[in-house]
């Protein structure tokens, strides 16, 4: 049920237990890390193969061939055994369901067994018979050092998992040699300060510097997880971008609850700070106002506020479908007896917009979505009420958030008394942009064509329209042609007055079919099944374009 008032929402987040993420990093990242495992999975078998298997396949050296039969035996099974750990890790990490941070938990896991193996294959029997004289060279760096270092950068994890790990992964190379000395791999003459030493100054070091690592990594997830908190939601991706702001993917961090929310950037209000003000109040007048609507076919608003950082935000219902005009731009144009279905829907809310004194001023098909909601398919929503202007009364502030005689809306759906700048305007100016839409819907062009916005705009003032029907191979019932060309005339007295009367005109149309529910259920599953819809991918720059439409 949509709330009667709207209670402006806290800058300050309230800390809770379900958003805090183990890793300190935000969901996206957290799942980017978690595909990073399986190619680094992936890159450990690969590079292992070449470096065990390389030479002897391509008429090399023989595999060891200083060792004897059983010890080259257990390196080619720990060789063996690598690869087949690292293949395994990356289809895990690939196709398994477990959380991302489950999986960069196991690959802590991985990253010492890993490095075990790196170390069998580089120390074990590496000093048979002891030569003081090996102590005046350079032993090299052991590969374990690129492991411990790369491993947090790939598959990032807290700074004490992290450290633990690479301790532990640092100390396979004493491991291996100590194994290696009590199998009689190694000559027992062999110093054990060289070892510490030379691991001391190596792997250890490197682990060192992997929980640095992995502390620069941790703190910037957690600002960057801090910054995509607005009041209670959890911001998870973009949706999309304009000039001013942008439209997320966000779940509130208690109920689990998906959302979209519009975020205007603070620098985008300009320098300066009386501006910043006026603009910001005519987006919480927006917000006010459409949460006062109570339509079905009107969208939710469930929250909005001012970010710690002063930019301003407001959360809705995320919808899964796509606004009008994608469904044109991607289908082409639809049948009457649906487009009047859909107009009809938009009346809807418009009904409610205009008995409770308030005019949208910018209907568009990008501000129209078709829905799947629940049960309903084609169910229609109606985004974006800023622009929205009371009718009769004044409000506090609204002289500076509408100058006179300056037109706003959008050139391909306004009305002629909008493009004339006048200020004396009412509910039928969203009759007439509705009966552009209907244009839209039935031909897949707007009213009027021209070379630049200000020619459009005259044409809106000066030009007669050319009836749908001649614009589009589709057969247009003459019934419902005539509804929408009185939509579009250009004295808003010889238009039907209220939406209201818009819809019952529309109901009276006739057609030899009718657009019914199992229809639209037919035409979602054949063109748009659920795996295509918001929180997959493929429409949800749809989403956001509808949303974005402040940004003109």
């Amino acid at each position: 049920m949509r709330p009667k008032t709207l209670k402006k929402a806290s800058a300050t987040p309230t800390p809770s237990l379900a958003s805090a993420s183990v890793s300190g990093l935000p969901p996206d990242l957290l799942r980017e890390a978690a595909t990073r495992l399986g190619w680094a999975g992936l890159i450990y078998s690969v590079t292992f193969f070449f470096a065990s298997f390389g030479a002897h396949l391509f008429g090399g050296t023989a595999l060891m061939p200083e060792h004897s039969i059983w010890e080259r035996g257990l390196q080619i099974w720990v060789s063996f055994a690598s690869i087949a750990m690292g293949l395994a890790v990356f289809v895990f990490a690939r196709y398994s369901r477990l959380r991302p941070q489950l999986l960069l938990d196991i690959g802590l896991v991985f990253e010492v067994v890993g490095a075990f193996g790196i170390s069998m294959s580089s120390f074990w029997g590496i000093f048979p018979v002891w030569d003081p004289a090996i102590l005046e060279g350079f032993f090299g760096i052991p590969w374990e050092c690129v492991w411990i270092v790369f491993f947090p950068i790939l598959a990032p994890n807290t700074p004490v998992k992290t450290l633990l790990a690479s301790i532990a992964a640092a100390s396979t190379g004493f491991l291996t040699v100590f194994l290696s000395t009590a199998a009689g791999a190694t000559s027992p003459d062999v110093p054990v300060l060289v070892f510490v030493l030379y691991f001391g100054f190596s792997t250890y070091i490197c682990a060192g510097i992997a929980f640095f690592v992995s502390r620069t990594i941790y703190k910037f997830g957690h600002r960057l997880k801090k910054a995509r908190e607005v009041g209670s939601y959890q911001l998870v991706k973009p949706l999309g971008e304009g000039g001013m702001g942008e439209v997320w993917l966000a779940k509130h961090r208690m109920l689990a609850r998906p959302a979209a929310v519009k975020l205007i950037r603070s620098e985008a209000l300009g320098p300066d700070k009386a501006a910043c003000m006026t603009v910001c109040r005519r987006f919480e007048r927006e917000a006010r106002a459409t949460a006062t609507l109570g339509s079905q076919h009107t969208i939710t608003l469930y929250d909005f506020g001012i970010t710690q950082e002063g930019a301003f935000y407001y959360v809705m219902e995320l919808l899964k479908g796509l606004n009008l005009d994608a469904l044109v731009r991607r289908f082409g144009p639809i049948a009457p007896e649906r487009a009047v279905d859909l107009l009809r829907q938009a009346c809807h809310s418009l009904v409610e917009a205009h008995d409770r004194g308030m005019i949208h001023r910018d209907i568009k098909p990008a501000n129209i979505y078709a829905c799947h909601l629940g049960p309903d398919y084609d169910f229609v929503k109606v985004l974006d009420f800023g622009l929205v202007k009371s009718i009769g009364k004044v409000e506090v502030g609204a002289a500076e958030l509408t100058a006179e005689g300056i037109a706003t809306g959008t050139p391909a759906f306004m009305a002629p008394e909008m493009a004339l700048g006048k200020q004396d305007l009412d509910g039928r100016v969203d009759i007439y942009c509705l009966g552009c839409v209907g244009y839209w819907l039935l031909t897949g062009q707007p009213v009027f064509e021209s070379d630049t916005p200000m020619a459009m705009v005259v044409a809106h003032v000066q030009e007669k329209p050319v009836p749908p029907s001649q614009r589009t191979e589709l057969e247009i019932p003459e019934s419902v042609e005539r509804v929408i060309l009185k939509c579009l005339e250009k004295d808003p007295a010889d238009r039907p007055q209220t939406a209201d009367e818009l819809s019952a005109l529309l109901a009276d149309c006739a057609f030899d079919e009718s657009w019914t529910q199992k229809r639209a259920a037919e035409w979602w599953r054949l063109h748009l099944p659920d795996s295509e819809l918001p929180g997959v991918g493929v429409t949800d720059q749809d989403m956001a374009q509808g949303i974005l439409t402040v940004d003109r």
